[in-house]
Parts: structure tokens; sequence; C-alpha cells
């Protein structure tokens, strides 16, 4: 369930399987939400107005947006990720905001996919779908079973997991041979049987007293690390003879 206009604008707009939208009583006369419910309509979505009082006993937040959909769910097989450059995995993640941040976050950096392994939150929860702000639209998404079977989601790619203290400094790191991060729990951390299976560990030194960054904030700071190293990499390339340009 997507609710409000942004996230159903966002779902229509990357085609994702939208299956029906139902506009409450107090969106009537908002034109976003109009002309939102047109475009539904013209792709031949089934569009339904809701009597007052209905969207507040059905809509997860509070307050409640004045628009929501259904969306078909979107999780694919993990043969789509081979040949991925950088995967993140989600192992043990149970906060639906921290999950949905960690989306946002890859999608923003360019990641290739996000798997959703064991005891990771239900990527459909609601809170999850909103705290991605569209993002679940756009990111290839896997789900897959025990934690302990995450890494053969991702084959091909070298395997680092993101640890508090120890490992390797993230800015060390060559983020150009395809990896899977994997990010554990909030509270304990990665389960001892995806530890053992993992190629290497992966930190970020920290200057002040905190003591870790939040799950979403991680993933940001090490995607766009492997961002940042793999637009430096194509700007080296582009001046390189050969390559396509003006002539040196």
């Amino acid at each position: 369930m997507a609710e409000g206009v942004e996230l159903v604008r966002s779902a229509l707009a990357a085609g994702a399987p939208v299956e029906s939208v139902y506009v409450g009583a107090e969106g009537a006369g908002d034109p976003a939400v109009v002309e939102l419910a047109a475009s539904a309509a013209e792709r031949g979505i089934r569009v339904h107005d809701l009597a007052p009082g209905v969207l507040a006993r059905v809509a997860d937040t509070v307050t409640p947006q004045p628009v929501l959909a259904v969306v078909g769910m979107l999780d694919r097989p993990p043969a789509l990720l081979a040949g991925a450059r950088l995967v993140v995995v989600m192992a043990g993640v149970r906060d639906p905001g921290n999950a949905g941040t960690v989306l946002r976050s890859a999608d923003a950096a360019g990641v290739d996919g996000v798997v959703f392994a064991g005891g990771t939150v239900d990527p459909y929860n609601p809170k999850t779908v909103r705290s991605s702000a569209g993002s679940i639209f756009h990111v290839p998404l896997v789900v897959c079973g025990p934690e302990e079977d995450v890494l053969a989601a991702v084959p091909g790619c070298r395997s680092l997991g993101a640890v508090v203290r120890g490992g390797t400094d993230y800015s060390a790191v060559d983020w150009l041979v395809p990896t899977a991060l994997v990010l554990g729990n909030e509270a304990a951390g990665l389960d001892p049987g995806v530890t053992a299976r993992l190629d290497g560990t992966v930190g970020i030194p920290m200057a002040g007293r905190a003591e870790s960054l939040n799950v979403g904030v991680a993933c940001a700071v090490l995607c766009f690390e492997a961002l940042r190293q793999r637009r430096a990499a194509g700007a080296a390339g582009s001046s390189m003879p050969g390559m396509s340009g003006g002539s040196g």
C-alpha cells in the first residue's frame, strides 16, 4: 500500500504494477489528487472515490493522506543480480524506517539491487514504503530466505560486512570490485553465521563520541564512496587515449 500523492505518483512514473487507487473525500477538491486520479484512470487503473472517514480506517498513518494505491509486489528473483557491481544486503535489519532509508540511500547511490534477507523487516511494511520516498519503485528488490543463505543470492560478488569496530577503512576499499555490502541488525550487528561466510569486513572511522551510525546513514556513506570511486574511474578512463572525445 502506497499512501500519499508523491508515493503514488512515483509508483505510476516507475511503471509499478498499480492495481487500484483510492481517493478520500478530503482529497476530492485537491488539484494534485484530482490530476493523479485522472492519470491513473487514463492508464486503465481502477480509481475509487471513498466516503468520508473510510480512508482513516484503512490507512496506516494517524493523519491519513488523501489518496492511496494498492501496488503489486515488486520483488524479483535473485538471478536478477547477476553481473551486479554493488548490491546491498540487509541481514536482520528490523526497523521499517531504517529499511526504507537503506532503499533510498541505495537508490541515490546507483546501487544495482537491495536484498531483504532472513529476519529483515517486510519491504512492504507501510512505514518502509513511506521511508523509501518512492525508491522502492526504482531499486531492483530481492527477498530471500535464511540469513545464512543470503550470500547465495549474489554470486560473483565479494562479500563485505559493515561493522562498528575493526574492519577495513571504507575509503581504502576498492569498490570497483563487484561487492555485496551486508548490513546487520541495528542492535546485535551481523549474525555469526553470516559473518563466517564473508570475505571481509568494512568500517567507518568516527572522530566523535558516537558509538555507531544509524544503519541507513552507514549505508549512504559506504555506497556513496563506491559511487565516488566509480565516477573517478570513469573520468580517468574518458581522458585516456583511444576513448571517445576530442583528440589530444
